[in-house]
């Protein structure tokens, strides 16, 4: 709870929600109620029941320092504590339905990096999530794409209990670094950035780009509004880019912007104000950390400039066969302040009060 209310801490809350918060109050989430499930053998709690529940766990951690409504920021409802349309909640019912050994195995011990690419565990939570969707009925030979809905959204509630099942097998400690690496191939895979329209970027580059000048001002322009939203991660930046490149592309800009304007894969994350230098996280799970004479800390990438590359056919292929290379985490972990390493990546401290300050002007 101390780890979460830290991750969401109110003032950056909406900034880190997508890589560190949303992710952080979801596994802990599921390591609660697979821990419950050890006296209670059940994997799910009733509407009623979860409505008092999720109330007391936000007021615990905003009493810690998190946002006040951080279920709202990362969209936590009752019904998320509930079995939703998964037929099967009991502990014993569970385990006599699918091969719980076989799930252990697979997910005890997790490579936050492989598994992405792997999918060891991922595959083992989908067949037990998909044994227990057909406990009830076998909707699979069901014709129609109401069967299909049907039987997908049961397999998405089914992999929630499955993820319960696993937080109450493993110490909580143990759990949070699975669950977290787990959320870590979701949260790279998908760029969370909204794109305005791109009207005046298509003007001002279209025409083979009659004027560089007058392109690149569309284009800083155009970034300038991505860079107000959220910090990301490098991964995340790098699927931006591709998305954004498409966009252009099917707005006939043919050439690469992104080399004759210099953007580069910070130039997505939310600016660092006046240094004018955007902040990516890194591409796997990290956690804020809070200390009391320094206030938030979080590691983040101030300085490599890494090009944003032009999507071309063979980029859109699966994330795992990305060519860029790009560090997973600064190669000292335990980097002090100012330290740089081989990877160029910056260890970051912001003090509360300091970088509020920064970022608020970073939105003007």
């Amino acid at each position: 709870m101390g780890t979460t209310s830290t991750d969401c801490w109110s003032i950056f809350a909406p900034l880190l929600a997508n890589a560190i918060c949303c992710p952080q109050l979801e596994a802990t989430l599921a390591i609660l109620m697979g821990q419950s499930s050890i006296d209670t053998r059940t994997l799910a709690l009733n509407e009623t029941v979860s409505k008092h529940c999720l109330s007391d766990i936000e007021k615990i951690l905003a009493g810690q320092g998190a946002a006040n409504n951080v279920n709202k920021i990362c969209s936590i409802r009752p019904s998320n504590l509930t079995e939703g349309s998964c037929p099967v909640k009991d502990v014993n019912e569970f385990e006599g339905t699918v091969d719980s050994s076989k799930l252990l195995s697979a997910c005890e011990n997790i490579d936050p990096v492989k598994e992405c690419c792997d999918q060891v565990c991922q595959n083992a939570i989908l067949e037990t999530a998909t044994k227990l969707a057909l406990k009830a009925s076998e909707v699979l030979i069901i014709a129609g794409s109401h069967g299909i809905t049907e039987h997908s959204t049961k397999v998405d509630d089914c992999k929630h209990i499955a993820l319960r099942w696993l937080a109450g097998k493993l110490e909580p400690s143990r759990a949070k670094e699975v669950l977290r690496g787990l959320s870590n191939c979701k949260v790279n895979r998908v760029c969370p950035l909204v794109f305005p329209d791109m009207r005046h970027v298509a003007k001002g580059c279209g025409n083979d780009i009659s004027n560089k000048t007058e392109c690149c001002s569309a284009m800083e322009n155009y970034v300038s509004h991505l860079q107000k939203q959220s910090l990301i991660t490098n991964l995340q930046a790098l699927d931006c880019a591709t998305t954004l490149g498409m966009k252009l592309q099917r707005s006939n800009i043919t050439k690469d912007v992104y080399s004759l304007c210099h953007i580069t894969l910070k130039d997505f994350s939310l600016q660092v104000a006046k240094q004018e230098s955007g902040c990516l996280l890194p591409s796997l799970p990290s956690d804020a950390t809070f200390d009391h004479s320094s206030g938030i800390s979080f590691i983040c990438d101030l300085n490599d400039n890494i090009p944003a590359h032009w999507p071309s056919k063979s980029q859109l292929s699966a994330p795992c066969n990305k060519t860029i290379k790009i560090p997973a985490l600064p190669a000292a972990a335990n980097a002090q302040i100012g330290l740089y390493n081989e990877d160029v990546i910056f260890y970051v401290l912001f003090a509360a009060s300091a970088v509020t300050m920064m970022l608020l002007q970073s939105f003007v």
